[in-house]
């Protein structure tokens, strides 16, 4: 009788075969055996012996649980999350089904996901389109938009940068810090320059002198945080360009942001990396000062790490984040919680993020609650950036994250009170809410007739025929 229970794991064995760059013949060799038995082994087709996993083991130098243990786990569980899209709520997909494939059928998986992310950027695109031009397809593409579609369509979330930067992150802390590993690595010293003398610079690389140049008046997150991206422009280019390849752009300058957001992406994962980072907001109740603390990272850094919490299997609170400026101009938008951010015009003015600047780095909550009945809530605050140095430019901007209502008792800011009876009613913009009793409204919804006020004015900036 069988000592153990046979294990097919041909698409992981394939897989470090390729990882390895060896052929089928080499492979074959090293392990003594015969091209036509690996094809066999590959195909799930021949057992994987504990003789052979051992043989792996002593040739390659592999701990042979990275091998033979439940690797599917993660695209599995990438997997369910696509197919608990409610396109597909008609099918029977039973998860053990799910685990099967993504177990022996890693590349198939992986085929599936990039299918499906390719299909929510190009349906973010064409709502974008339609609603720019109005279907007439005469609009210069957008390369803001694009960046941010990119992002959207995959919820901010990028485990292979995840991963890639935290094990950096151990290899800079074990040579010293980022000042040591800049020195050691790449014989680059950081210097403290004046506002002045970086002529419009927070940041250089000059490879001629060997130095990295910051701007002095950088407080310490943001010199944290400059120095990690220099870093990832310098050893993990080529995990972003993997990255990258998922994307198709336009423009020239929509790859070029989109680049750029995955370098920040990254930069940040390496000062708050992400096993330590989503350990610490779970116990920490998501309390974005006390993590900016023990990370040493700023209010607005914090927040939009949080929002990148979701690597499969390790998720957290899905948040969504926003920043604006006094004039409520979007600058930055990311979304992990479903929340149905506008896309074109202004935003809801019954929003606490619009209002935060009366209450200059008070934060503020807020219940909050779309036409449709979806319940959010929301945690802003003011943040600056520039200053420094008495005179210096200050830039003042709002930022809010949030979550879905069933979430928020999971954070600190609702540690001592309940959602309201009567959370505060508001709409993603003007044009696409239907409430029509607001008196905060700029413009009429989209196909309502506005009523003539010859008669009779009514309370509301406008009127419509069912008031």
């Amino acid at each position: 009788m069988a000592d153990s229970k046979a294990i097919y794991l041909g698409p992981r064995l394939r897989r470090l075969r390729r990882d390895l760059g060896l052929t089928q013949a080499q492979m074959a060799e090293d392990l003594g055996i015969s091209d036509s038995y690996v094809a066999l082994l590959e195909r799930n087709q021949r057992p994987l012996t504990a003789d052979m996993l051992l043989r792996l083991a002593r040739t390659y130098r592999i701990d042979v649980s990275e091998l033979a243990g439940d690797g599917g786990v993660e695209h599995g569980a990438r997997l369910q999350t696509l197919l608990d899209d409610p396109m597909f709520s008609d099918l029977d997909l039973p998860r053990l089904h799910t685990a099967d494939v993504a177990t022996n059928y890693p590349g198939v998986t992986e085929a599936l996901l990039r299918l499906y992310t390719a299909f929510q950027e190009e349906q973010l695109a064409l709502a974008d389109r339609g609603a720019e031009d109005g279907g007439n397809g005469d609009r210069a593409p957008d390369p803001v938009a694009e960046a941010r579609r990119f992002l959207a369509a995959r919820r901010n979330s990028f485990p292979i940068l995840d991963d890639a930067a935290e094990a950096f992150a151990a290899k800079v802390e074990d040579a010293g810090g980022t000042i040591a590993y800049l020195r050691d690595r790449h014989g680059l010293k950081v210097r403290r320059l004046p506002t002045e003398t970086m002529v419009g610079s927070i940041r250089r690389l000059d490879h001629h002198r060997r130095e990295v140049f910051l701007d002095e008046a950088l407080d310490s997150a943001s010199q944290a945080f400059q120095l990690a991206l220099q870093l990832v422009y310098l050893e993990l280019r080529e995990t972003i360009a993997t990255v990258m390849q998922e994307g198709s752009f336009a423009t020239e300058n929509g790859r070029r942001l989109t680049h750029r957001a995955l370098a920040s992406y990254a930069a940040a994962a390496m000062v708050m990396p992400y096993g330590a980072f989503a350990k610490a907001a779970v116990d920490r109740r998501y309390d974005i000062e006390a993590l900016g603390r023990q990370f040493g990272a700023s209010f607005e850094q914090v927040a939009h790490r949080l929002t990148t919490l979701q690597k499969p299997g390790h998720e957290c609170v899905p948040f969504f984040f926003i920043r604006v400026d006094a004039a409520g101009n979007v600058s930055k938008r990311l979304d992990g919680a479903g929340f149905p951010f506008a896309r074109h015009g202004g935003g809801c003015p019954l929003w606490s993020v619009h209002h935060v600047f009366t209450t200059p780095r008070k934060v503020v909550t807020q219940w909050i609650e779309l036409p449709d009945g979806q319940r959010f809530f929301s945690v802003a605050r003011t943040v600056t950036a520039g200053g420094g140095a008495f005179g210096a430019p200050v830039v003042e901007r709002a930022v809010a994250l949030g979550c879905a209502a069933d979430d928020a008792g999971k954070l600190v800011y609702t540690r001592n009170a309940g959602p309201p009876a009567e959370p505060t009613p508001i709409g993603v913009t003007c044009t696409l809410c239907q409430r029509t009793r607001c008196t905060a409204r700029s413009s009429p919804p989209i196909g309502r007739q506005v009523l003539p006020d010859d008669y009779r004015r009514a309370s509301v900036p406008f009127g419509f025929s069912d008031t």
